[in-house]
């Protein structure tokens, strides 16, 4: 199989400890080695103790089987039991009748006795002088120990060591306990003999309940050392196997597993300013990822949304000067064009010189009023304040119909208020809301039969609503939207003959939003426009 250089690139990724892959692989790694390591060290610590323990019972019942006439014919003094003693008196009672009896014979006959019974006694000395029987315990070394510490070896093998010897005081501590205990004990010790082999040594008391001496059985411990060594290097070598076949078997479960995060990794380097409309996927089915995923998306939104936000606020930028700009070279190059005829001699002319004049002087105003709308917006954009407080809106939109019938002239104006609706708003600028709206419908209704209606009502307990209507020409549903954009006009020749900017409505819907309200158009081509204003009772509720 050919490999390609993709592929070495990653698996070398996958092995580079710098990796979120090769991080991952090498503490997991780890961290089964070091549950391993003490796993080893437990096991070899309650095997080495299991170990010695079962060899010390097994030691002891090796020698708990040996019978008792075996250690008396070996020298231990372990007294007879007192059914044996009775049997001996009553063996000798009937010898002794049985000798009464062949004296009363014949001589010959009693020679013959004497010679029989001569027999018996050499039988029996011979018995008594018996060897003591061979004790066939292999690789253990077996010693008798009496009180004073004196050591006679019973049985000595080559491959158990010499039996090692302990002092008086040890022995003595040992027959105190046994004898406290009343009880065989398999717990031994490791004890090094006479050579420095360490040797594992168990004693049985002799006798049982009141021990004058002990019987010390040992072997030594390098053969347990062996096997738990070579049981320990299998552990070892096994646990390698286990490791090396575990990192081969979790590397490419761990790359399927890190693979949603590779791939999240190729989509945002794909991402770049002016590709914002990518998204990650959120189907991974790794909860994880999954949110992180979503968490980066909805970063990516707010990014989309802010580049959006920025680009179209430098676009109105751009029209907000362009229009700025158009509308205060209008009156400049009039009131240029105006003084230009003077200084060709119209001011020797007194009717052009005063129709010049006034011209100026109304250019003037218009730009006057366009800088004065201009910094009431960059003051509402920047830093808007509000002195609000508690009045009855009503009483002020009545306290201003003589205002409003002035720039009404001929047109009918109505009014229909609730004067005893309280809300908080700013007086000062609610005037303007006013003054805006009305003014708007003075300049789109007929002069002669143009009606315009002021109406204040409560609405939904929680809000008050102005209204004001007039039967104009109505606005198209295309305009409704673009209403409230700065400079924007409907009919730009109509709007500067009546000295407006389009700066009115923006700035009557900045001071709404301010007051936590909204605004709203309904109109009918041919019948007429309703501004609808909604303002809250108490800025304080939500």
């Amino acid at each position: 199989m050919k490999v390609t250089a993709k592929d070495g690139r990653s698996r070398w990724k996958c092995l580079n400890i710098r990796s979120l892959r090769g991080k991952l692989l090498s503490l997991s790694l780890l961290l089964v080695a070091v549950i391993l390591v003490v796993v080893g060290i437990l096991q070899h610590i309650f095997m080495k103790q299991y170990t010695y323990q079962n060899k010390a019972e097994s030691m002891l019942n090796q020698v708990i089987s040996i019978p008792p006439e075996t250690w008396r014919q070996g020298g231990l003094p372990i007294p007879k039991p007192e059914g044996a003693d009775q049997m001996n008196a009553s063996d000798q009672a009937s010898d002794k009748r049985a000798q009464e009896v062949q004296d009363d014979d014949q001589s010959g006959e009693a020679g013959k006795f004497d010679e029989g019974e001569k027999t018996s006694s050499d039988a029996a000395g011979k018995r008594d002088r018996a060897p003591v029987p061979m004790l066939f315990l292999p690789g253990l070394t077996l010693a008798y120990v009496d009180q004073e510490g004196q050591y006679k070896t019973l049985s000595e093998w080559s491959d158990g060591g010499t039996a090692p010897r302990l002092s008086k005081a040890e022995i003595e501590e040992i027959l105190l306990t046994n004898q406290y205990e009343r009880k065989l004990s398999s717990n031994y010790m490791i004890v090094d003999n006479e050579q420095g082999e360490e040797q594992l040594v168990v004693f049985s008391p002799v006798p049982l309940r009141h021990p004058i001496g002990l019987v010390q059985i040992s072997t030594a411990t390098a053969p347990m050392k062996g096997e738990l060594s070579r049981q320990l290097m299998i552990y070892i070598v096994l646990s390698l196997i286990a490791l090396t076949a575990g990192s081969l078997v979790f590397m490419p479960l761990l790359r399927k597993t890190l693979q949603p995060l590779s791939n999240m990794v190729h989509t945002v380097e794909q991402i770049n300013a002016g590709n914002l409309q990518q998204r990650l996927s959120v189907t991974e089915k790794q909860e994880e990822i999954d949110k992180l995923a979503s968490s980066f998306n909805d970063m990516l939104e707010r990014l989309e949304a802010s580049f959006e936000a920025e680009k179209e606020a430098k676009e109105q930028m751009r029209q907000f000067i362009a229009d700025a700009s158009h509308e205060l070279r209008t009156p400049l190059t009039s009131i240029h064009g105006f003084l230009e005829v003077l200084l060709r001699g119209a001011s020797k002319h007194p009717e052009q010189l005063d129709r010049a004049l006034k011209s100026m002087y109304g250019e003037s105003e218009r730009m006057n009023k366009l800088v004065h709308d201009l910094l009431l917006l960059a003051k509402l954009d920047r830093a808007p304040e509000l002195t609000a407080s508690e009045g009855k809106l009503g009483l002020m939109i009545d306290e201003m119909e003589p205002q409003l019938r002035l720039l009404a002239q001929q047109r009918k104006v109505s009014f229909d208020l609730d004067c005893e609706i309280s809300c908080i708003y700013d007086r000062d600028k609610l005037k303007q809301v006013v003054l805006n709206l009305f003014y708007n419908a003075v300049q789109h209704t007929d002069p002669e039969a143009g009606k315009i209606k002021l109406s204040l009502k409560q609405h939904q307990h929680k809000w008050v609503q102005l209204q004001v209507q007039d039967n104009g020409i109505g606005i198209d549903d295309e305009h409704i939207p673009l209403l409230f954009n700065r400079f924007y006009r409907m009919d730009p020749s109509r709007a500067r003959k009546h000295g407006g900017a389009g700066l009115g409505l923006s700035i009557t819907k900045s001071i709404i939003d301010l007051h936590g309200g909204h605004i709203e158009v309904r109109s009918d081509l041919g019948s007429g426009t309703t501004f609808i204003v909604t303002l809250p009772l108490d800025q304080r509720q939500p």
